[in-house]
């Protein structure tokens, strides 16, 4: 990997807006009428309107994708690596070079939030979960990434925030009483996967709605490109969902919502390394794995109140995972592998959004305080115990009028942890102040410059209960941002959107405790990480239909070991450049080809190679006629069936995979 030159990646950066620029004020010059003019729309917008590093996939790109896990959804956000990401199991997210690798499912430096909740286990040994669950549950995907923007939903949180939406009735119904079916058939070429996602949605009066969603997942043994098995067991992937709404009161200011999901899986004689990271006896095991989330939510929003926009939201994300060695298991490797993991979160989160004004200045606070109880089982291979919390956040974006805007954020957190069995049983208390502060400012012909400082610390968790040093020892994080956007409309012709958002990271982790030092006692951890980088956003539609997305990522890192000696970052995310051209043709057609390269990395033990990978995607939706209302969807990913495996994953990507979506609404 080369060296990253934070300087020539930034006027790179910000000579490519420049440079976007340009043709506005030619443009600018006519005061014609131009009439009505429909503007043309890219697969993904790029967020340019904030100065956070954030991606958001909706519905239609969901959808597009044909994902079979969460993962796959989200694998085209810069800084963003997927460690196995085609199986639920053994699969995680790595954001910025932190998250999950190939020990840990998580290292809880990345959260994730389902409808509020917080899920994810903390850090099980050689199995993922991190999100185990079905994309068809849900309707927006939205990726924070670095810690500026993460003070509502966390502490610790260095890689970033993944924040998952499920769908509502009324996106069915359209907010119009009635009965809405969906039924959509998802089929794949590769490993002969099928799955069935069935929706009913009612929505009886104006003020009441309620979904139902059973969706089934099968997915057998994949190839990668030579032909070779990429895991030895199938999955079966029953998913349901439950979620209601109603609300009362004037205008409907008033809102109870509540959902219910249950992802589960039951695995026979499937290895107990879901990595496959290493020929360590841990043998085969029958692993049950459950993941359920409930959440029941009160908002408040009365008509001409801007002071009072209020959420409540009671929480409760359970994980459970049985395993029962079956053949193969060595030593005192038995005990490992024959353990229950469950990890249980209870949460209260109390939150407001005001708007108001002092003098010239325009506030938009958002305030709240969190309540948060995880409980996790005592296992032969872990220690059990409970994590009790308390937190109060603050973000308030204050814009000046004239372009400039200030957003400074506070978290205090506060926890007690107890452990349940001895020798693990004692009591510990940490707290820390978090917070940082973010400038933007926006000049009138849609360039934005923005950068932020951001301080965050890694209170202990459950799992550092077998070390008592750690138990008092928080990771603490700094991270610096710079970076610009561009977005205007009528660029480089009439009718043409472009969108263009570049931003430089700069990330210190200390006071490790996370990840061990190489080549010293087992226990040792690293003292210091360092993880520089650039991540790129841009999207251009033209009035005919074409469009252009793409993304890249360009980075580094250096982990300091005892003693002094460096080495680079074990978990950096890779080099690469994501691609998509494509053409929509109204609202009915969208064809797209997409292009996803990696750069060699060489820097490791286990280097990899590099590659460029071609997908092609067509969505077809008729919009008259006995066909209306049905979506025909046709992939093929891995074109040329060629064989690469991503950074950070264990095991070669799958090959060439043509799958077919045909989907209803009744």
């Amino acid at each position: 990997m080369p060296h990253f030159n934070s300087r020539a990646a930034l006027r790179a950066t910000t000579g490519l807006i420049v440079v976007a620029s340009l043709p506005i004020a030619a443009i600018a010059q006519d005061d014609g009428d131009l009439g009505t003019i429909i503007l043309g729309q890219s697969k993904r917008d790029v967020q340019t309107a904030t100065d956070v590093a954030v991606t958001t996939l909706d519905q239609d790109e969901i959808d597009d994708r044909q994902g079979g896990t969460v993962g796959e959804l989200i694998d085209t956000v810069p800084g963003v690596s997927l460690v196995n990401g085609s199986t639920p199991q053994g699969s995680g997210i790595n954001i910025r070079g932190f998250g999950s690798n190939s020990t840990f499912g998580s290292d809880q430096k990345v959260a994730v939030i389902v409808d509020g909740a917080s899920t994810g286990a903390e850090e099980l040994y050689r199995i993922g979960t991190q999100l185990f669950t079905d994309p068809e549950l849900y309707k927006e995907v939205e990726v924070i990434r670095g810690t500026i923007g993460s003070f509502e939903y966390g502490s610790g949180i260095v890689g970033g925030v993944v924040k998952l939406e499920s769908k509502d009735a009324s996106d069915f119904t359209g907010g119009v009483p009635g009965l809405v079916a969906r039924e959509a058939l998802q089929f794949s070429s590769n490993g002969d996967g099928i799955t069935s996602s069935t929706i009913l949605a009612w929505q009886p009066t104006e003020n009441f709605e309620a979904l139902f969603n059973y969706t089934w997942r099968k997915q057998g043994v994949q190839q990668d490109g030579d032909g070779n098995d990429i895991s030895t067991k199938g999955v079966k992937l029953p998913s349901y969902q439950l979620k209601t709404k109603y609300s009362f009161g004037e205008d409907n200011a008033h809102a109870v919502t509540f959902a219910y999901s249950d992802t589960s899986a039951d695995d026979r004689d499937v290895p107990f390394d879901t990595f496959t990271t290493t020929g360590i006896g841990f043998g085969n095991v029958d692993r049950q794995t459950q993941s359920r989330t409930t959440v029941l939510g009160y908002s408040y929003n009365p008509t001409g109140n801007d002071l009072v926009d209020l959420e409540v939201t009671l929480s409760y994300a359970d994980q459970d995972i049985q395993s029962e060695g079956v053949s193969g298991q060595t030593g005192t490797l038995a005990a490992l592998v024959n353990a229950d993991n469950r990890y249980e979160t209870t949460k209260l989160t109390v939150k407001n959004t005001s708007l108001f004004s002092t003098g010239a200045i325009a506030h938009n606070l958002r305030s709240g305080v969190e309540l948060i109880r995880k409980d996790r089982l005592d296992a032969s291979s872990s220690p059990g115990g409970t994590d009790d919390r308390i937190a109060v956040f603050a973000v308030d974006e204050l814009r000046f009028g004239n372009g400039w805007s200030v957003t400074p954020a506070l978290r205090y957190e506060r926890s007690t942890i107890t452990g349940s069995t001895a020798p693990n049983d004692g009591t510990f208390k940490n707290a820390a102040l978090m917070g940082g502060v973010s400038l933007r400012y926006e000049f009138a012909n849609g360039l934005s410059l923005f950068s932020s400082a951001a301080y965050t610390e890694s209170l202990p968790i459950i799992d550092d209960l077998g070390s008592p040093a750690f138990m008092t020892q928080p990771e603490k994080s700094r991270t610096l941002e710079v970076g610009a956007a561009y977005s205007n409309t009528d660029v480089f012709a009439q009718g043409d959107t472009f969108s263009i958002k570049g931003n430089l990271y700069h990330t210190r982790l200390w006071d490790v405790t996370s990840y061990q030092a190489s080549g010293l006692p087992f226990g040792t951890p690293i003292t210091e990480i360092e993880v520089k980088g650039l991540e790129l956003e841009a999207s251009y539609a033209m009035e005919s239909g074409i469009y252009v997305d793409l993304n890249a990522n360009i980075a580094s890192g250096t982990e300091y070991q005892p003693g002094g000696t460096t080495t680079d970052w074990r978990n950096v995310p890779a080099n690469g450049v994501n691609l998509t051209l494509g053409k929509k043709f109204g609202d009915e057609l969208d064809l797209s080809w997409e292009v996803v390269a990696q750069r060699r990395y060489t820097k490791s033990t286990t280097p990899t190679a590099g590659f460029g990978v071609h997908n092609l995607r067509a969505t077809y939706r008729p919009q008259q006629g006995v066909l209306e209302g049905m979506e025909v969807r046709v992939g093929v990913e891995n074109v040329f069936d060629k064989q690469y495996q991503r950074r950070l994953s264990t095991r070669a990507a799958a090959g060439r995979n043509v799958k077919l979506t045909l989907a209803k609404s009744f």
